[in-house]
């Protein structure tokens, strides 16, 4: 608390914020303390409104002025709300209700009002009185002392002032300090000690959690290779059996067109040696020869012409093998949806259809997923003058 009280001290006045202005520098100041500055800026006969620059007390960063002076500056609104909650919540302040109990319970025992204190560090003589005395430092100052040996600065700004009190009143508030101090240290030690706790046994559950899931992710991929493995062999079985087929009937098809490639080569040889003949007999100079061999080898040919129509067979094999079409679109598709199983979505109830007798209830539903489901638990309640529910396995 005390580190947040200095922290919400102005650097000027050494006192809680006032109407704290935001500089470009991105600390604040108090309004009156920064329009003090510039009063302090001002030569004789220079009005406030002159001065067009100053230097932030902290930083010494150069801020300048518009023609609106400090009213150009935006005002911390955030900082001044932080200090009005400090004002109000703060239990252990040089201000707060606690320390004006401790106050008052030495000015109360020990101290009266015509005591006074003086500064212990002012080499004046007679010594000046104080204004403050430092717990921290256990030593009361003077105003000039105060301000020579305490800047607005760490590690001054951690130390508390008072109003100022006797050598054996600062030894006293710290005995009651000590015994709050000790009180508070004791109260957070505790809690630590029960939060710590809670830590270790959260931890000791993430490491559980943690072997837990190597176990079960090493069980999911053992599951996945044996189920992958069992696709592949299914898969290759049945290539096997495919290809058995195919080749069953590539040799059928082959051993009728050799059939009949031998029937052609026959039907040509006969034709060729008819063929040889009447090319001969064509060529005979013997008109008696011609016409004793002529007759025999035109009825020859002419039946010949007319039985190859006969013998030559047609070709009527498919050799695309569309009895043989494969198509594997389907189960590519169920292959690439391979995934976790997903519960199907609760089937609509469709009440319009749905009827009841005094021993027998129908249910019509529609199911708009793909998933084959093997039942449905219904829950259903009969009112009898009193509510109760039957679950039944559909």
């Amino acid at each position: 608390m005390e580190t947040l009280e200095s922290e919400l001290t102005c650097p000027i006045c050494l006192e809680l914020f006032e109407d704290p202005l935001l500089l470009p520098c991105a600390h604040s100041l108090c309004f009156n303390c920064a329009h003090r500055i510039l009063v302090s800026h001002c030569a004789t006969n220079e009005s406030v409104e002159s001065i067009t620059a100053f230097q932030c007390p902290t930083c010494r960063h150069v801020i300048t002025l518009s023609q609106r002076g400090l009213d150009g500056l935006k005002r911390n609104v955030t900082l001044q709300n932080i200090i009005d909650r400090f004002q109000k919540a703060s239990v252990s302040g040089p201000n707060s209700p606690s320390e004006t109990r401790r106050e008052r319970a030495f000015d109360a025992n020990t101290m009266t009002s015509a005591e006074k204190v003086l500064c212990q560090f002012c080499d004046q003589d007679p010594a000046q009185d104080a204004v403050k005395t430092c717990v921290t430092c256990e030593v009361s100052y003077c105003d000039e002392c105060l301000k020579a040996t305490h800047p607005n600065k760490k590690p001054f700004t951690g130390h508390r002032l008072i109003e100022p009190i006797p050598d054996s009143h600062i030894r006293g508030l710290m005995c009651l300090e000590h015994e709050d101090e000790k009180q508070n240290l004791e109260s957070n030690l505790t809690n630590l000690i029960k939060r710590n706790t809670e830590l270790e046994t959260l931890l000791a559950k993430l490491i559980q959690t943690c072997q837990h899931v190597e176990v079960n992710a090493s069980r999911q991929e053992a599951k996945l290779t044996e189920e992958c493995d069992l696709l592949i062999e299914i898969i290759q079985q049945r290539r096997q059996i495919i290809g058995t087929k195919i080749k069953e009937g590539k040799v059928m098809r082959l051993r009728k067109l050799a059939q009949q490639i031998a029937n052609c080569k026959q039907c040509i040889e006969r034709s060729a040696s008819l063929i040889s003949q009447a090319e001969h007999s064509l060529k005979e100079n013997d008109h008696a020869r011609f016409l004793q061999t002529a007759k025999n080898i035109t009825e020859r040919v002419s039946m010949a012409t007319a039985s190859s129509q006969v013998l030559i067979p047609e070709i009527n094999l498919n050799d695309t093998f569309d009895t043989f079409a494969l198509d594997f679109s389907r189960e590519k598709k169920l292959l690439e949806c391979l995934d976790y199983l997903t519960a199907p979505n609760p089937p609509t109830i469709r009440e319009e259809l749905c009827t009841a007798s005094y021993d027998t209830i129908t249910v019509h539903w529609t199911s708009d997923d793909e998933f084959s489901v093997v039942s449905y638990e219904l829950q259903y309640t009969i009112f009898t003058g009193q509510a109760n529910v039957v679950m039944l396995g559909l």
